[in-house]
Order: structure tokens, then C-alpha cells, then sequence
């Protein structure tokens, strides 16, 4: 299987569990693995016969900026879910990334990664 990849996607969103987090927006960012057969567009060279990663970043960006998870396992599985909604997709991993988590340690981030594939 073949795959598109998508990284670094970043996008501030209200997404946590602490009051803190429910009341202003943070940065995220969102990596995809698509999982696509891109036998016909590596031989039509057309936009048709494979996905639209752009028309999908911009799905992704209103996910994270228009709705509001508790768990960024939620907002992972969402995500995902927009990725599905493509035929051509097989398989996506999502990997969410909440870059200044709120824990009372210096880290880089937190993450959670999912993948989840056509039934």
C-alpha cells in the first residue's frame, strides 16, 4: 500500500479536561498517514484519482478549531473519521500532538496516535 503523508499541521483549538483549557484556545498539531493505492494518479497525473491532501488539511484545521474534545483520543478518532469519509483512504494514522500540555513538568508535548482503518 502506498501513502500520503501530511505533518505538522498546527492549529489552536479548545480541547482538555482542566477549566483552564475549556475557556482558551492552545496550539496543536496533527501528522496523517494515509494508506491510498496511488497506482492511477502516479499514472494519470490527475488530482482525481487520488486524495486531496489540501481540501483534507483543511478539514482537519476546522476539526480542531471549530470543535471542542475533553481527550485528544476524541479528537483523534474525529479526525480520522474525515479521513475515512474518502474512499480512497484504507487506513489513517492520526497522531495529535497538544504542544504546551498543561503537567507541572517541562516537556515538548503530549501525544496520542491512532490508527484506524476501513471496515
Amino acid at each position: 500500500m502506498d501513502h500520503i503523508l501530511v505533518a505538522g499541521l498546527q492549529e489552536l483549538g479548545v480541547h482538555g479536561v482542566l477549566p483552564e483549557e475549556r475557556t482558551r484556545a492552545q496550539p496543536f498539531e496533527v501528522d496523517l498517514d494515509l494508506a491510498v493505492d496511488l497506482a492511477a494518479a502516479g499514472a494519470s497525473d490527475a488530482l482525481d484519482d487520488t486524495v486531496d491532501y489540501g481540501s483534507l488539511s483543511e478539514r482537519v484545521r476546522g476539526i480542531v478549531a471549530g470543535e471542542s474534545c475533553l481527550l485528544i483520543e476524541r479528537l483523534a478518532a474525529r479526525i480520522a473519521d474525515a479521513a475515512l469519509d474518502d474512499p480512497r483512504v484504507a487506513e489513517v494514522t492520526v497522531t495529535v500532538k497538544k504542544l504546551r500540555p498543561p503537567v507541572p513538568v517541562q516537556l515538548d508535548h503530549v501525544a496520542v496516535r491512532i490508527t484506524r482503518a476501513r471496515a
